[in-house]
């Protein structure tokens, strides 16, 4: 009884079986992430393995990787340490970190949840936030990856907060979140899974075991901020309902300190300069060199023209 006889494909073939380009098969070849054809007389040809390592790639760059990062990851493979785990791995950091569903809303649910007249440029800023995503083919139509955060939306609005103050206030929210995020991963890379990234990529193993370790701290970071967001809620909140009572002075701030919301890419480039541990106090010295430097301009300025009058004093 013969076996199944292997499936053979044409560039062409395989460019529309894979829904890549034949050019960028071309490429991913020169650059060694695709196996050489072989040869069946002057024509190349290309088998299943080919098709497979295809849908690879397209799954790693649609996760965000780099060609490079998937080369080694693919000679990894290739020199027998698996993939299998590490795919594993990666599917777990990518699946959702939420237990909500996403939905979807009409343009007329919309308009009836925020005054009931159509506001394209508030639509457009939602996009932009990511809060709404555009259907293709269906105008009318919008994805919503948290119904609850669109609700929080809706409820302030029907409160009487303006739509800019409220998508002003979720920008800022987002870059203090992004920073908590960003403490947590370090920590947490830095206490826990630096084992496992001795090799790069991991071995299979330890890969397979990082992902579990992965689906164990899953549900940390939010436990852990929802615990402290209400701690300090009832704090604060109960201090300025006093104040506003007319019970107690205004809420001092702690250590003399005010929050103040900056740029996300902003902390970002800081942080990637001088790591998150250090990028408040590096933004604070930058802030304190740059007003000492303005300050002997100043000083310099009235030094060298006696004439000239504060207009503010």
């Amino acid at each position: 009884m013969s076996g199944t006889p292997s499936v053979e494909y044409r560039i062409e073939d395989l460019a529309h079986r894979s829904g890549a380009t034949v050019r960028t098969i071309r490429a991913y070849q020169d650059r060694g992430l695709l196996p050489r054809p072989a040869r069946r007389g002057r024509s190349n040809v290309y088998g299943e393995s080919h098709l497979a390592r295809l849908r690879q790639i397209a799954d790693l760059l649609d996760r965000g990787y780099t060609l490079a990062s998937i080369r080694e990851l693919l000679d990894a493979w290739d020199a027998g340490r698996g993939l299998g785990g590490v795919l594993g791995l990666v599917a777990e950091v990518h699946g959702p970190w939420t237990d909500e569903k996403a939905d979807r809303v009409s343009r007329a649910e919309l308009e009836a949840a925020f005054g009931g007249e159509p506001d394209e440029g508030a639509i457009t800023e939602a996009v932009e936030l990511g809060v709404l995503e555009r259907v293709p083919g269906r105008d009318d139509e919008f994805l919503v990856r948290s119904p609850q955060e669109l609700a929080v939306a809706a409820e302030l609005y029907t409160a009487g907060v303006p739509l800019g103050a409220i998508t002003g206030q979720l920008r800022e929210l987002r870059g203090q979140v992004e920073h908590i995020a960003s403490s947590f991963l370090e920590f947490t890379t830095r206490h826990v899974f630096a084992r496992y990234l001795g090799h790069r990529p991991p071995t299979d193993a330890e890969a397979v075991e990082a992902a579990s370790m992965v689906r164990r701290l899953r549900p940390l970071a939010r436990q852990t901020v929802d615990a402290e967001l209400a701690r300090a809620m009832s704090l604060l909140a109960t201090r300025h309902l006093r104040y506003h009572l007319g019970a107690e002075s205004p809420p001092a701030v702690e250590g003399g300190r005010r929050r103040i919301a900056l740029p996300g890419e902003t902390v970002a480039a800081v942080e990637s300069l001088v790591g998150p541990e250090h990028t408040a106090p590096f933004i604070a010295a930058a802030a304190e060199r740059e007003l000492r430097k303005r300050t002997l301009d100043v000083m310099v300025t009235k030094m060298s023209n006696p004439g000239i009058v504060d207009q503010n004093s």
